[in-house]
């Protein structure tokens, strides 16, 4: 069994969710959909990220003859549920924020419209993907903010939960905003741009560190970074000045120097000046080691002359805001507006839409969710992407994914646009139509 595509990639109350609806015959018309209730303490705003690959999932759905067996062997479903889930496939319709946008609390991100069966089944698989992609993207997102102009690199599989989560997290800070990832298989998979200088153990390898960078350049003479900071970075950084000439000689071009420990701000003053005394105007310096937005928010502030940061742990982990309050509830089921009225979880009922208003100079203003059919002015942000189960167009570059989301921070009201959390959050409006229908339905169930 494949282990990111297999149908049995799901908690199993979807198995037996899927057998009760089997057993009872309820196959009507299900409308589910995924949002956020809060925010995390420290944000104020959510990127969204992921689409790609759930819309690849949905597609793809199938019990293959593995998972078959399994279930079949399990000895919790009847035979004829078995041959049942052979012929499953996910049929419905979905509507979805394009990635890279920003949203907010109680704004719909998917939407989901299928036979209840199947919209029931896909939750966890589809929570689990927008989830950690729109958690990353978002957490990259404060770094491009944090550290304007910069080059950011993803320097986070080995510190990844996991092969998926580090190859789908170098996908999400780049339509974020990161100018690519140290992950080879993002590279070979998403056609993300690949970076990567040496290691420590290359230099502790030999006996003398100026042998270790000769041989080093001498081997990526096109354009190489050292790591400067394995013993002493200031008496590194001297090795390399030392060698300019030598290098010139011998047509290799110094890109730049890696710092990975220590000081970052005065090394990187120290080690500007011995580049600039060396002739090594042109050669960058990149630091790496224990970055968040937060230090990087410093070193800028600090005017450290650091071109560009490789982000790793705290990036890959979202590691101030590693969860979200993230729900994908029934809204509709068999045309009528369904929703959940227990305390502190109530949800809001029927198809909703989110409409985008714009502050003079277009920056967001305040957003508006009200139920599909009421007509509203701004820009409506929920988009149709797939229907009866096949996409309704080809899947968008990378690219203008990250136009997207560049065009979205830039339209951001400055107060969001910090690592501190807004004193006055983004304003987000429930329409009356909405609490009209809410009121409806419990009339309609208050003797439930």
């Amino acid at each position: 069994m494949n282990l990111s595509s297999s149908a049995l990639l799901t908690d199993l109350y979807q198995l037996t969710m899927l057998h009760a609806y089997f057993a009872k015959g309820m196959r009507e018309t299900a409308v589910f959909e995924f949002f956020i209730r809060k925010l995390p303490p420290n944000r104020n705003f959510m990127m969204a990220a992921g689409l790609e690959q759930a819309l690849d999932y949905l597609e793809g759905l199938r019990f293959g003859p593995e998972e078959l067996e399994w279930v079949a062997q399990s000895g919790r479903f009847p035979n004829e549920f078995v041959t049942h889930l052979e012929a499953l496939r996910f049929t419905g319709d979905v509507y979805a924020l394009p990635e890279g946008t920003i949203f907010f609390p109680h704004e719909p991100v998917v939407r989901v419209v299928a036979p209840l069966p199947e919209a029931q089944f896909v939750e966890s698989r589809l929570i689990n993907l927008i989830l950690f992609e729109t958690l990353i993207a978002t957490k990259a997102a404060r770094s491009v903010l944090a550290a304007p102009g910069k080059l950011l690199v993803d320097f986070g599989l080995r510190r990844a939960h996991g092969a998926e989560a580090g190859v789908h997290a170098a996908r999400a800070a780049y339509i974020a905003g990161y100018a690519g990832t140290a992950t080879v298989l993002a590279g070979a998979q998403f056609g993300i741009p690949l970076f990567g200088t040496m290691a420590h153990s290359f230099v502790q390898a030999h006996d003398d560190e100026t042998e270790a960078f000769i041989d080093f350049a001498r081997t990526f003479p096109q354009g190489t970074v050292l790591l400067v900071d394995t013993y002493d970075t200031e008496a590194a950084v001297r090795k390399v000045a030392a060698l300019a000439t030598q290098f010139k000689r011998e047509g290799i071009a110094i890109k730049g120097v890696r710092l990975d420990s220590g000081d970052l701000a005065a090394l990187a003053q120290r080690a500007r000046r011995i580049l600039d005394d060396a002739g090594l105007r042109e050669a960058t310096i990149f630091a790496s080691g224990n970055i968040d937005e937060y230090r990087l928010r410093d070193l800028v502030a600090a005017s450290a002359p650091i071109d560009g940061f490789g982000v790793g742990t705290s990036l890959v982990t979202s590691s101030d805001a590693p969860f979200l309050d993230a729900v994908y509830k029934l809204q509709e089921y068999a045309g009528r507006p369904r929703r959940k009225r227990s305390s502190g979880k109530a949800t809001w009922p029927g198809r909703k839409q989110v409409f985008r208003h714009a502050a003079e100079g277009g920056r967001f203003h305040h957003d508006v969710v009200t139920v599909e059919s009421d007509p509203q002015t701004g820009e409506a942000l929920l988009l149709p992407v797939m229907k009866n189960g096949r996409r309704l167009a080809a899947p968008e570059s990378l690219e203008t994914l990250r136009r997207r989301a560049a065009a979205q921070l830039a339209s951001l009201p400055e107060r969001l646009a910090t690592l501190e959390k807004a004193a006055e959050p983004y304003r987000v409006e429930i329409a009356p139509a909405v609490y009209e229908l809410a009121d409806e339905v419990d009339d309609a169930t208050s003797e439930v």
